[in-house]
């Protein structure tokens, strides 16, 4: 039945998604959601530069404190949401970004910016918390293919505001970059109208007294004692670079290191996104549950390895030969963001004690948020200024940093209550539990 329900492709799926009609206002909400920030991404640093007359130092510092602050806005949200609806926070996060958006037009003040745009990643990075949340309490089981359907209309979502932002980019004036701005702040305006159409989220109920504890790390409610689950966070956030090699590191060392021609670079993030629609269902169906998850995260380690081995020792040649390894090193790290979107999600939510689940999200998506403020910084500064060997040393480091992580959550797993007995039976069992 379950085979025969995925066979059905991304149509079908997007049609009847899990979690039914909240499943898709969902859908399109971070359709929409991720739409506007496609737009506000592709013209925030020339909006800065000719609108908000920034040098280049004060922008890059500006971006940078910003990503920076967002951080705490994955731990707050998760611990806001184990008192509050996770809808109800869900819209006041929209609602704040559409207050910063519109402020943004009025602020002219280099501090002023510096917190508007620091109010702006803390709720941007607390909604992707909730809408995490919100997947794992609505949609039972099928957790994992409404990841998969999340992630192509977010990818979707991108690539349309990319789209959109080029039209205000070519016409260039104050008038359009500010209509660019105008346009990401509706989309946090339809997007909160439509969540306030979802059904209500409720915190996760608190266990019954005689309910056994995960093991000995998590037996306190917070998740910043529980040492096992934090080293899963910490080994999470390297695992997670796929994404500044794909935005920063692919193209700086196209253009710095490489005879390929500059127009390629759009290629990448053309072809991520296509892999992502393709194949993001069916890898996972195969990585669904914890135990295929730990499976994942070794393959994501070995895809990144072979992909930065790629460009140490790749890219030496003539246009065609360089053009032709970049997109091969690109084709394999998008392969590894492909296992490491479905690994990081399910692990994160099943290491986590089911009554401090939101809490414990919180806190496992400051990963992403301290990769996207770190990443490029990395990259930049330490993988292309040391040159093939910086490739190496970066692909050798996350693949042995995933053996470690499958390690642990192999053992962690092991000492939660359903998988304890370790046979055939108990392990089915304790999959299906973790798709409740």
């Amino acid at each position: 039945m379950h085979d025969e329900k995925r066979s059905g492709g991304l149509l079908a799926q997007l049609r009847r998604p899990p979690g039914g009609r909240d499943g898709r206002i969902m859908l399109l909400v971070q359709f929409l959601d991720r739409l506007g920030t496609g737009v506000w991404a592709a013209a925030s640093v020339l909006y800065f530069t000719f609108v908000s007359h920034l040098d280049a130092g004060q922008v890059g510092l500006l971006l940078g404190v910003a990503a920076v602050a967002g951080i705490a806005g994955s731990p707050i949200a998760g611990q806001l949401a184990e008192r509050y609806s996770a809808r109800t926070l869900l819209m006041w996060c929209h609602l704040l970004r559409l207050g910063t958006m519109l402020l943004l037009l009025v602020s002219r003040d280099f501090a002023a910016l510096l917190a508007v745009m620091a109010v702006t990643c803390l709720a941007e990075r607390g909604a992707k918390t909730l809408e995490m949340l919100f997947a794992t309490r609505a949609t039972d089981g099928q957790r994992t293919t409404y990841r998969a359907l999340a992630r192509t209309a977010m990818n979707a979502g991108y690539a349309v505001g990319a789209g959109l932002a080029a039209i205000g980019l070519a016409i260039g004036t104050t008038a359009a970059y500010q209509a660019l701005v105008l346009a990401n702040a509706l989309s946090f305006a339809v997007t909160a109208a439509l969540v306030a159409r979802t059904g209500e989220q409720r915190p996760d109920p608190a266990p019954a007294a005689s309910e056994p504890s995960v093991g000995r790390e998590a037996s306190g409610s917070s998740p910043w004692r529980d040492r096992g689950y934090l080293r899963f966070v910490l080994l999470d956030v390297p695992m997670s670079l796929d994404d500044s090699v794909l935005g920063v590191g692919l193209p700086l060392w196209l253009i710095t290191s490489t005879d390929a021609p500059h127009a390629l670079a759009p290629a990448f993030l053309v072809l991520n996104t296509v892999l992502v629609v393709v194949l993001q269902l069916r890898i996972s169906g195969w990585a669904e549950g914890p135990r295929r998850a730990t499976a994942a995260v070794t393959l994501n380690g070995l895809a990144m390895l072979a992909g930065c081995a790629l460009l140490a020792f790749g890219t030496g040649g003539g246009a065609w030969s360089a053009s032709i390894v970049l997109l091969c090193s690109a084709l394999l790290v998008s392969g590894a963001e492909l296992m490491r979107s479905v690994s990081s999600w399910e692990l994160a939510v099943s290491l986590a004690p089911e009554r401090s689940r939101a809490s414990y999200l919180g806190v496992a998506g400051m990963a992403q948020s301290a990769q996207k403020a770190l990443g490029p910084l990395l990259i930049t500064g330490a993988v292309i200024t040391a040159g093939p060997l910086g490739w190496l040393a970066l692909g050798g480091g996350i693949a042995g940093l995933s053996v470690l992580q499958r390690r642990g959550c192999e053992r962690r797993l092991a000492r939660m209550p359903d998988l304890a007995a370790g046979s055939p039976a108990a392990t089915e069992g304790a999959a299906a539990g973790a798709r409740s």
